[in-house]
């Protein structure tokens, strides 16, 4: 930027202009998305952008979207699509007599973006081509293309087509914890995740196999579906690769969302910090000596002793057969 520290004041949100980043801060109040308040403050390095779009918006305003590169924010990646276009983060609402000092801003940062950017100005300079590169760009963000790469003419460099290798923008930071409908979810922040069911909303499968805890390295992912669109749920991905049942319900590496549970400002975060630890350990993992890697991960003594207690009142409640206490009971203890 011309002037390092710039801010352009929008809807709900602030953007500031540093030398190698766009800091994005997050209004509070009772209008602001709970999404936003969520985040708070988000720094988007310059190599995590993959263009930077204006277009006309609802009601006498214009947008401003500076679009991520795929792989580069843990929080889109976790979203897969699914945000709604006024829970974007990247989507900076202004009056339309601000849109020529946001066009002002737009080249700007488009200038810092590499092939792309450079391409931009350089039409910009000769006239046919900007307006060839911008109508490309800017028809692409109108906000369904969250995270995707934008459509650039033939013969251009598309640095928004190529996947960062590793992530750029920091996740929400933290221990995290949220009420789905059938458990409690909660994330220490660093290496564990553990989910607490609920007598009222767990499925006899889940209560079967009582709370769990998994450590990240343990796990290859994570499934987010949205609270917003029926049958929601967040459902974690084991690195062995063992078969899971198709239904989130079923499945005791998966909380359910229902009408105020799991929304969407608790969820996603979560799910985006969840995220980033696993990418995290896989990267210090493939980086250890073999024999440096812990050969297992002993259980929460106590965790074991609530599991067991849950399946005694199981056993009680005539919902688990005496073989069946006396096999799951032996495995609990063999944790230890």
């Amino acid at each position: 930027m011309r002037h390092m520290g710039d801010v352009l004041a929008g809807n709900h949100a602030t953007w500031e202009f540093e030398s190698d980043a766009l800091v994005i801060r997050f209004e509070r109040g009772i209008r602001t998305p709970k999404l936003f308040q969520a985040l708070g403050e988000r720094r988007i390095p310059h190599e995590a952008l993959a263009s930077v779009t204006l277009v006309p918006g609802k009601r006498g305003t214009v947008v401003l979207h500076a679009v991520p590169r795929r792989g580069a924010d843990p929080l889109m990646e976790a979203a897969g699509g699914q945000l709604k276009e006024g829970y974007d983060p990247y989507r900076l609402v202004l009056p339309a007599e601000r849109e020529t000092l946001a066009e002002y801003y737009r080249d700007e940062l488009r200038e810092r973006l590499g092939p792309v950017g450079h391409a931009g100005q350089a039409g910009h300079a000769g006239g046919g081509a900007h307006l060839s590169l911008s109508g490309a760009l800017d028809g692409a963000a109108d906000g369904s293309m969250r995270g995707s790469s934008a459509a650039l003419p033939d013969g251009m460099p598309a640095v928004a087509d190529e996947p960062t290798d590793g992530f750029l923008v920091a996740a929400p930071q933290g221990p995290q914890s949220f009420k789905a409908y059938d458990g409690k979810a909660s994330f220490d922040g660093a290496s564990k995740v553990t989910f607490r069911w609920f007598w009222t909303g767990a499925s006899s499968e889940k209560w079967k196999a009582g709370d769990q805890t998994f450590s990240v390295r343990e796990l290859s992912g994570v499934e987010w579906r949205s609270p917003d669109v029926f049958d929601g749920y967040l459902r974690l991905l084991p690195r062995s690769g063992e078969p899971r049942s198709a239904q989130a319900d079923h499945d005791p590496a998966a909380v359910v969302f229902g009408l105020g549970y799991g929304p969407v400002h608790e969820s996603l975060p979560f799910a985006a910090a969840v995220l980033a630890a696993i990418r995290g350990a896989g990267r210090a993992a493939a980086t250890e000596p073999a024999d440096a890697l812990p050969q297992s991960e002993s259980r929460d003594p106590a965790g074991v002793a609530e599991r067991i207690r849950h399946l005694g009142e199981l056993h009680r409640a005539g919902l688990v057969t005496d073989e069946e206490f006396t096999v799951k009971k032996a495995e609990l203890l063999a944790e230890l």
